[in-house]
């Protein structure tokens, strides 16, 4: 199971697992979004399903969809996120906002690691949640959306432990990926020499960075490894930066 399945980085998730023979359960809230990417798996083994991850009975009802359908469930991908990194001034935003971006990004995560669980328990399955590198560090006006992200890699650790040693559970913090190719109806960004050359690895991210990663700690080549985030940046967070 992909959540945030649609677009971006859990669309690329999605498709690569589908590639490596995985059957797939997609959710995500955007159906037009969702319609777009069964048409371009093809006739891949994937089940998409409309769900807002922060809802109890949405999820609850995901997961009994997919047992029935796909089967038990041995791997799940936690991505689904509001990406909005910059939301104002802490002193002008509204609790409102901060509880609708802790919904999706934190309770979401949790809710479907809950339902999950059981299932994953039985097939001695893995978790792979996807944070931030603004976990770790920020820019100005971001506390909601690193403070969902600080958590997450703080939840995959405890749930690590608790879950152990039935079910692995891992987390990947990208930093600059470029999605538009993931992205129905995006246009691709021009990037600068600039852009690609203050990572220290010459480049920006790709999808592909992550889906790599991903596949890998879903595998049983991660069986000794869990409770670690990965941070897939081009080694950004590494680097020193002065002022000019």
């Amino acid at each position: 199971m992909v959540t945030g399945a649609a677009r971006g980085i859990g669309r690329a998730i999605t498709l690569g697992l589908l590639a490596e023979g995985y059957a797939v359960a997609g959710l995500d809230i955007d159906e037009g979004a969702l319609g777009d990417l069964v048409e371009r798996a093809a006739a891949s083994r994937l089940l998409t399903q409309a769900c807002d991850v922060s809802v109890e009975d949405e999820v609850a009802a995901a997961m009994a969809r997919t047992a029935a359908e796909l089967g038990a469930i041995s791997a799940l991908v936690n991505n689904a996120a509001i990406t909005a990194p910059v939301t104002g001034p802490l002193e002008q935003l509204e609790l409102t906002t901060w509880r609708r971006v802790v919904a999706t990004n934190l309770d979401g995560a949790f809710l479907c690691c809950k339902h999950a669980l059981p299932s994953l328990a039985r097939e001695r399955g893995a978790i792979v949640n996807l944070a931030s590198t603004r976990a770790l560090m920020s820019e100005p006006h971001g506390e909601a959306y690193g403070a969902t992200k600080g958590a997450i890699v703080a939840f995959t650790h405890a749930l690590a432990v608790s879950a152990g040693p039935a079910v692995r559970v891992n987390c990947i913090s990208p930093g600059w990926i470029e999605t538009s190719e993931y992205q129905p109806g995006a246009s691709p960004v021009d990037l600068s020499e600039r852009d690609h050359a203050q990572h220290p690895v010459g480049r920006v991210g790709r999808c592909e960075d992550i889906v790599a990663l991903c596949h890998f700690l879903l595998s049983e080549r991660a069986g000794f490894i869990t409770g670690q985030n990965f941070v897939v940046d081009g080694g950004m967070t590494r680097k020193m930066v002065y002022a000019e």
